[in-house]
């Protein structure tokens, strides 16, 4: 009888590795990326093709590896990290499983160039699904320089799995952001397609953060910073007025790696409450060092999970600095003494002396002599005020006192409750309507009309408004543009400057920065379809520009609502899928009113 276990072939084993390891181009760049900085590198590249589908090559000038090195390093559980087991519980460094570039070898064609200070030659490597195809002597700077290209070519199941090159190129930069912020010492650029995404001079904390977001992330960040036996704690929380209503600016870093810690998360929520709204999440930067043998970082194949041995002390140190930090920023704002105050001034007027004003004086003038007596002509005499009180009253008669309210006229039929519900009375009902989800149906439905038949309709702004794109900004605007477009916004692209020309007739003249910047920001591009892309579009507009709970509203204008809320397709929910209005019946009041 034949044995029914059998060992796996070496390139189905390192196949399923690769598995765990490597589940899209970003896993490639992460690992790279880390191993570049594992090697002692002060400037770093990363350049991508097609979203990393056709080509992921990290150039670094590190240490680089010799002729043996760069063989072995293509091997599984190859690494230059640990020696024995107690390593894994005293680690410093990224990498240290020995399975990052075996799996990659595994599913793609590589091409290594590595060269170290000592060797008159680099050395390069071609390896195509685990297979050695050839080792030659090329002429590189000192570093290594690996390319990955083809990814998953030998697992077609897999590569049908990636999503669009959009989707894949966010998680690509998210990877790059989290290393990027873990070692603002570094000089990273970052290439797509030929074209130059970002460009990171070695810097502040501080300043890596604005080159990254944006600059006008510098003034939004409150420094954190603790010292204690257990942890020492320092980097920044986003000013609670900043929060978002999505996810994306938090931050965990253990010993210069980026974590994934829902407990400690918690941590600083908590220490927001109060301060933000329900619903909107803190941004924070924060950067724990710890003693290495406290923590297990061998948990899961990605090594973003990290498990603590004072898991309790952490929260409530984190919690109680993050608490500090706000409170000191709420007495009085941190200064910044990184700031260039030249920034401060248009640069023709940075060396220009200022003038004194001109001050004159009219010595004639007296207020209570004259014409020029502002109060004489202001103040009636007594026989005059006093008819103010007695005039233009008039009483309405009793019986139109109590006038039952379904016998008022249509124009005063409708009104506002709470500054949240517009009540209207119907033949034997009463309708009570929340305005702001109406509002968001009225809006959804025109953006979504806008967008699939491209009839968005536009106002021309009076003074134009402009907006820098940060590196990520850029990339979705690119992608989003005719989407853009055809909601009503009228603009033009300079370089990163973005002018705005014209805005939907529904966004306000003081929101349109403002809502571009939540298109851009906040849209999950998950989705390939251009029906879900638009529909997310038109969910994230009108939660953005409805009307919100607090909002008063004149006479015609819940008239003009609930005009515009009857002409929508659907009025049982919003688009978030919440009951716009309830009614009730006359008969139900009459039970309630007569016992």
């Amino acid at each position: 009888m034949s044995s029914r276990i059998t060992l796996l072939p070496d390139h189905v084993a390192n196949q399923i590795a690769a598995g765990e390891v490597i589940q899209r181009p970003a896993s490639v760049a992460k690992e790279l990326l880390e191993n570049a900085v594992d090697a002692g590198a002060n400037s770093i590249q990363l350049i991508i093709k097609d979203a990393g589908k056709t080509l992921i090559q990290v150039i670094d000038n590190g240490i680089g590896m010799d002729s043996t090195d760069i063989r072995l390093a293509f091997e599984r559980h190859a690494t230059s990290k640990i020696k024995v087991a107690e390593d894994l519980f005293d680690l410093a460094t990224k990498g240290f499983r020995g399975e990052a570039l075996a799996s990659i070898a595994a599913i793609a064609h590589v091409e290594t160039h590595t060269k170290t200070e000592n060797d008159e030659v680099s050395h390069c490597l071609k390896i195509e699904g685990s297979k050695v195809v050839e080792q030659t002597i090329s002429t590189q700077p000192q570093g290594t320089s690996i390319a990955v290209k083809r990814l998953f070519y030998n697992i077609p199941a897999r590569r049908n799995f990636l999503k669009s090159d959009t989707v894949e190129l966010r998680h690509v930069i998210d990877e790059f952001h989290r290393v990027a912020l873990a070692h603002p010492e570094i000089k990273f650029t970052f290439y797509n397609n030929g074209s130059e995404l970002f460009d990171l001079p070695v810097d502040s904390l501080r300043k890596r953060i604005a080159t990254v977001f944006g600059a006008k992330w510098e003034n939004q960040l409150v420094p954190v910073e603790e010292k204690t036996s257990l942890v020492g704690l320092n980097g920044f929380i986003v000013k609670p007025i900043f929060a978002k209503k999505t996810r994306g600016q938090q931050f965990f870093f253990v010993n210069n790696r980026f974590i994934k810690s829902p407990f400690l998360h918690h941590a600083v929520t908590s220490a927001f409450e109060g301060l933000i709204k329900p619903g909107f999440h803190p941004g924070y930067f924060l950067y724990l060092i710890v003693d290495p043998k406290s923590i297990d970082i061998n948990i899961h194949p990605t090594k973003t999970e990290v498990k603590f041995e004072e898991e309790q002390n952490l929260y409530a140190i984190i919690r109680a600095s993050v608490k500090h930090s706000l409170g000191v920023f709420q007495v009085a704002p941190p200064l910044d003494f990184d700031k260039d105050p030249t920034m401060d001034l248009p640069y023709a007027y940075k060396n220009r002396t200022p003038n004194l004003p001109p001050i004159e004086v009219d010595s004639s003038f007296n207020p209570f002599k004259g014409e020029g007596n502002l109060f004489a002509k202001k103040i009636a005499p007594p026989a005059q005020w006093e008819s103010l009180f007695t005039e233009n009253i008039v009483e309405p008669p009793i019986e139109e006192t109590l006038m039952p309210l379904l016998d008022v006229p249509q124009a005063s039929r409708v009104f506002q409750l709470f500054s949240k519900y517009i009540v209207c009375p119907l033949k034997s009902q009463l309708l009570l309507i929340n305005q702001t989800r109406a509002h968001q149906r009225i809006l959804y439905e025109r953006f979504l009309n806008a967008i699939t038949n491209r009839k968005g309709q536009s106002q021309q702004l009076l003074f134009p408004q402009t907006m820098t794109l940060s590196p990520l900004q850029l990339e979705h605007f690119k992608q989003l543009h005719d989407i853009i477009e055809d909601l009503g916004f009228q603009v033009n692209l300079l370089g990163q400057q973005l002018e705005i020309s014209g805005a939907p007739i529904s966004c306000p003249v003081s929101k349109v920065t403002n809502t571009l910047e939540t298109l851009l920001e906040e849209i999950d591009e998950s989705s390939d379809s251009h029906f879900s892309q638009a529909d997310q579009i038109a969910k994230a507009l009108a939660k953005a520009l409805a009307i919100k709970t607090g909002d008063v509203l004149q006479q015609e204008e819940q008239q003009a609502l609930i005009d515009d809320f009857f002409g929508c397709k659907e009025t049982v929910v919003s688009p978030f899928n919440r009951q716009i209005f309830i009614t009730l019946d006359k008969t139900e009041l009459d039970k309630k009113l007569n016992g």
